[in-house]
């Protein structure tokens, strides 16, 4: 049986195309072979689900990097509410920043948001032939009065902005105006129809997802060329009971791809 080296954790800063510091994790294996994956809104690399499965595919001898977008965590920029096609070309800078150093980038994984930015990242460019959606929003028009009331439109539209407060009444992050709209501008539809049929998708969702309809699971399984779909019976949006039951589901697609390739 092969010994598989262990893994060293370091953390590595990459600039993005606004010269902002990326901060992340990488779960260095020494294989040239690396997943990049990516939290969703208002998270960071140090999300639970996205932790397990970088020490995972770190247990199957596959390095792995784990980052904060801009404003979120570690790194540098100002947090907004939007912006996912701005994350896309946050990853974009992390890939090639990784393929320029010896490693070859073959997978990208998101959760929620994160799951949207990999899947938008596909569809813009075709250069990670492996693609890991976990619980991302197929309209993105929908769940905005959750978190911003049911006038959010009108208010925006007033004020230039709403302030989101959290229990405590402090003000926890601002939405503006172009951020609301790019979000909701942002059309998954079209954007999946350009993935390429060489891509292959896992998308993995939970049944009993709070957050996001498990039904926008199967939109993206209607429109992925090359898609796989599973449903976790009972998962929540975030699998706070079923992180066991990620890792089988994701590594073997992860390894797939690496035979393939």
């Amino acid at each position: 049986m092969t010994q598989i080296p262990a893994a060293v954790q370091k953390k590595i800063t990459v600039l993005n195309q606004h010269n902002e510091k990326l901060v992340g994790v990488l779960h260095d294996t020494g294989s040239m072979e690396m997943v990049v994956l990516c939290h969703g809104f208002k998270s960071s690399k140090d999300f639970n689900t996205i932790v397990n499965l970088a020490v995972a595919l770190e247990k199957e001898g596959i390095s792995a990097f784990r980052f904060d977008f801009p404003g979120n965590g570690e790194s540098e920029g100002s947090f907004q509410y939007g912006n996912y096609h701005g994350e896309a070309d946050d990853l974009h800078s992390v890939v090639e920043y990784f393929n320029g150093a010896n490693r070859k980038v073959m997978a990208v994984l998101g959760h929620s948001k994160g799951g949207g930015v990999v899947l938008l990242y596909a569809s813009k460019y075709h250069d990670v032939h492996t693609v890991i959606n976990l619980s991302a929003r197929y309209i993105l028009e929908k769940g905005i009065a959750r978190r911003l009331g049911e006038d959010f439109l009108e208010i925006i539209k007033k004020d230039g902005f709403i302030d989101v407060k959290n229990r405590a009444g402090d003000v926890d992050y601002r939405v503006t105006e172009e951020s609301l709209m790019e979000r909701i501008n942002t059309n998954m539809h079209d954007a999946c129809l350009q993935i390429d049929k060489g891509c292959r998708v896992l998308t993995v969702h939970g049944s009993a997802d709070e957050v996001v309809p498990v039904e926008d699971a199967l939109e993206f399984d209607k429109i992925i060329p090359n898609h796989k779909l599973h449903i976790i019976e009972g998962a929540d949006h975030c699998y706070t009971s079923h992180q066991a039951e990620l890792p089988p589901l994701v590594l073997p697609f992860i390894k797939e791809g690496l035979q393939q390739n």
